[in-house]
């Protein structure tokens, strides 16, 4: 479609399925090749098929909460297509669990996949980056725990504001390597596992508290991760993009402006 990431090389962690697919989809769309990090092997192996193989796409496990797999993935990049570019962190989890209920074992792991993971693929990232004087990170952050949060999310919300917080310090100390790093913060998106695990009841519910009417889809999402990644965002670092359809701009449920 276009070549906005022209040559540009990317490892994505969380990309066998819904918003890492999608932004791996668009990368290779712009031009660019990528390494599809997951622990869903049968499922990268797919979407790495159905994105054009080897030549365009390659998977490799990883658990983004050890160093070695995302060291794997960077010298996965580095062997297959000569460089490392783009540092995509999109893995994370989200258990559905009341404060009171919530096991120091349960938030330990919620906050080693969401948050420790951008800082382990952050860091993994920087060494062949500054080598080259150039790199775009970007995490997926959301909009539940920087702007907006409910009950049963504690620890979901606690890394999520995290990552908002560690952008702009890498940001600070990546600059001077050529290296922004920068964010999306997703509201209600329509991905598969979204289909599966909710009912039509809920996401209608949820598509009704949203300004734009509807759920957002990876596109969307990957879109936004898109400009973040290329050249076009050059001067933009320690930020992030919100990507709901204004579902956070409401006062209240009665928002609906109707024309005449």
């Amino acid at each position: 479609m276009g070549d906005r990431l022209k040559g540009r090389v990317a490892v994505i962690i969380g990309a066998a399925r819904g918003i890492g697919a999608g932004i791996a989809e668009r990368f290779i769309e712009e031009g660019g090749c990528v390494i599809i990090g997951d622990t869903e092997r049968e499922a990268g192996l797919a979407t790495a098929k159905a994105l054009g193989g080897d030549a365009k796409a390659r998977f490799c496990f990883v658990d983004v909460t050890k160093p070695e797999d995302i060291a794997k993935a960077v010298s996965d990049a580095i062997t297959q297509y000569g460089r490392l570019d783009i540092m995509v962190q999109n893995a994370g989890i989200y258990p559905w669990t009341l404060i009171e209920n919530t096991s120091p074992e349960e938030w330990d792991k919620v906050l080693a996949v969401n948050l420790k993971g951008c800082f382990l693929a952050a860091k993994a990232a920087l060494g062949p980056m500054r080598a080259q004087g150039y790199g775009r990170i970007v995490f997926t952050s959301s909009i539940t725990g920087p702007r907006v949060t409910s009950p049963g999310h504690g620890h979901y919300s606690a890394s999520k504001g995290g990552i908002n917080a560690f952008i702009k310090a890498a940001a600070i100390e990546f600059a001077g390597y050529g290296i922004t790093v920068n964010g999306v913060e997703p509201g209600n998106i329509l991905t598969d596992g979204m289909k599966a695990h909710r009912s039509e009841e809920f996401i209608k519910s949820m598509a009704a508290m949203i300004p734009l009417g509807a759920l957002g889809t990876p596109r969307d999402v990957a879109n936004a991760v898109l400009y973040l990644a290329s050249e076009e965002a050059s001067y933009v670092t320690g930020t992030t993009i919100i990507v709901d359809g204004g579902q956070t701009l409401p006062e209240g449920a009665d928002f609906k402006v109707v024309p005449d």
